[in-house]
């Protein structure tokens, strides 16, 4: 599939393009009379950003080839960041510094580059020329594009004349690719100037936010990391006493209850877990829940295993939710906490029931 330059024919959208043989095929949602004349409207911002990246990517993989002798396997062109494939296991943060310097340099200097065009595959020039082969169905003249002293490389894209046309390029970082290969990203051109805006929109929103001067920005946000470690420590010792004292709470009343009922909007999965440990009691009915009164949460049912086994499911309809029982536990989430007195009417009704037939 070929990217989409093309905005419009007739006024209809482009949807996608493909090559079959030496033509481009075009998808439009609505039909074309043959021979129809077509006005063709161009989305050339799009245009000059792959060709700009197009370049770049010429221009790097020659560089990292000629300095290192590492070949470009595929390249990608992305919507924000493009990358190289590159056949090897690992390149040096010096090797990328030295090749972004010399593609900068070359920028600079203003290197022509141009097109040629074989009409036969037979040509003795492309013997020199790097290439990974023609497509099996190719036809026609052989396109070739030169970097003039830099490279000639056998490709049907569109290019910069020039360049300078490129403005500057940057190689961000190495992902790990496919076995034995490395992915390196890079912005070329107005991309380039793009992302760099957006550092230092970034940029100001942290200095703002942490009160400090962007080359702290590491150390206030390690200090921030500390203190939320030391504050999350903190919550779950104090919510671990609360799950202590209010099971403590529950058994201490006389008379006690038929079931315990907790909601914490500020909980998490682990206090209502402690809370069913700090009881002790598996034949002891709770019901207790997390998060928003009237909107989402969590659930957990403990008690006897048949009687959670035979509530869970009903308790999580009630609250509009879905759950799984492990043994004498049956937990899930909730979309309708505000229904949550409906399902403590189901457990007191079950309860009331449970002692009828067994009187």
């Amino acid at each position: 599939m070929l990217y989409i330059i093309i905005q419009t024919i007739n006024d209809i959208d482009v949807l996608r393009v493909t090559r079959r043989g030496a033509s481009a095929v075009h998808f439009v949602p609505a039909p074309l009379d043959p021979g129809t004349e077509a006005l063709v409207k161009l989305d050339w911002d799009r245009r000059w950003d792959h060709m700009q990246q197009h370049s770049a990517q010429h221009l790097i993989t020659a560089l990292v080839d000629k300095k290192y002798n590492i070949s470009t396997t595929s390249w990608n062109l992305g919507e924000k960041f493009s990358f190289i494939e590159l056949d090897t296991a690992n390149i040096t943060p010096d090797q990328m510094s030295d090749v972004e310097q010399t593609a900068n340099e070359l920028i600079q200097k203003g290197v022509e580059v141009y097109p040629t065009l074989y009409e036969s595959t037979d040509h003795l020039d492309l013997l020199k020329v790097r290439t990974r082969g023609l497509p099996e169905d190719h036809v026609g003249v052989v396109r070739v594009v030169t970097i003039e002293d830099i490279d000639t490389n056998m490709c049907c894209g569109t290019h910069v004349s020039n360049l300078s046309h490129l403005q500057a390029v940057k190689l961000l970082c190495v992902e790990k690719g496919k076995k034995n290969k490395l992915n390196l990203v890079f912005v070329a051109g107005k991309r380039m100037l793009k992302y760099l805006a957006e550092l230092y929109k970034r940029e100001k929103m942290l200095t703002d936010r942490l009160k400090g001067s962007p080359d702290q920005h590491v150390q206030l946000l390690e200090k921030l990391q500390k203190s939320c470690k030391a504050l999350n420590k903190n919550s779950v010792s104090l919510l671990r006493e609360v799950a202590c004292l209010q099971a403590k709470l529950y058994l201490n009343q006389n008379p006690r209850p038929p079931f315990l009922s907790i909601h914490r909007k500020e909980g998490d999965n682990e206090y209502m877990n402690m809370v069913v440990n700090e009881l002790n009691d598996k034949s002891i009915i709770a019901f207790i829940t997390i998060g928003d009164n009237n909107g989402q949460g969590q659930f957990l049912l403990a008690g006897p295993e048949e009687d959670v086994i035979d509530l869970g499911p009903r308790i999580a309809d009630v609250i509009d939710g879905k759950g799984s029982a492990q043994r004498e536990r049956y937990q899930g989430k909730a979309n309708k906490m505000s229904r949550r007195s409906d399902a403590e009417k189901v457990i007191q009704d079950y309860i009331e029931d449970k002692i009828k037939s067994a009187s």
